[in-house]
């Protein structure tokens, strides 16, 4: 009965956690789910969104050591965003206003490393990280590509919690950057391979502090 309630106080963990992710990712800055804002915006989006993915799922996956609980991480994520998307339509505005990221394919990539490599918490770090962050914009420009008229939206519905001076402006797509996806993927591999470390630090943390 203890190893059952210890187990389940885990994954009860995890969904808290992963809840609590979600509502810093909107609330951060919850310009990056507006569809025209997050087109102009897609690399500091990618190594934010990649970055956060990171840290958790790696923290929670190292702490089970069970492969398969990063995707399960990502999934409550994503469907915790899926529910602000379903209040945003409840109220009116269109289902393409708000744009949810795909995080469940990087996260499997994370756990597929952990399985691949025996469980080892360095190559999860190292490989697992460099994936998060090669592949996450990468999932997020097709999911953005399939977006109905993405200015078309962004112009039509404004935002309603932005001020009059940040009403979004006609985006510079190209202007500063050739290629968003090769940019964000580049930063982001870069970024999630010490982001990730962080996560497995927290995790031995978190045991020293049960042992405490």
């Amino acid at each position: 009965l203890m190893v059952w309630l210890r187990r389940t106080t885990h994954y009860l963990f995890i969904v808290v956690v992963a809840v609590n992710s979600t509502l810093l990712t909107i609330n951060a800055g919850d310009y990056i789910f507006y569809t025209d804002w997050m087109w102009t915006s897609f690399v500091v989006f990618s190594v934010s969104q990649s970055t956060m993915l990171a840290v958790g799922a790696i923290y929670y996956m190292l702490f089970t050591g069970v492969p398969g609980t990063a995707t399960y991480y990502a999934t409550i994520m994503i469907i915790y965003t899926w529910v602000a998307k379903g209040a945003w339509f409840a109220l009116g505005y269109p289902y393409d206003f708000i744009v949810v990221p795909v995080w469940i394919p990087s996260a499997m990539l994370l756990d597929l490393t952990y399985w691949a490599t025996r469980r080892n918490k360095h190559a999860a770090i190292i490989i697992g990280g460099t994936l998060v962050g090669l592949s996450f914009p990468l999932f997020n420009m097709v999911n953005l590509l399939l977006i109905r008229d993405p200015l078309g939206v962004a112009f039509k519905y404004p935002r309603p919690t932005l001020s009059a001076y940040m009403t979004p402006i006609e985006p510079q797509v190209g202007k500063f950057y050739n290629s968003p996806v090769a940019l964000g993927s580049g930063a982001a591999a870069v970024l999630t391979v010490p982001i990730a470390a962080l996560g497995a630090k927290l995790n031995t943390w978190t045991y020293r502090w049960m042992a405490a």
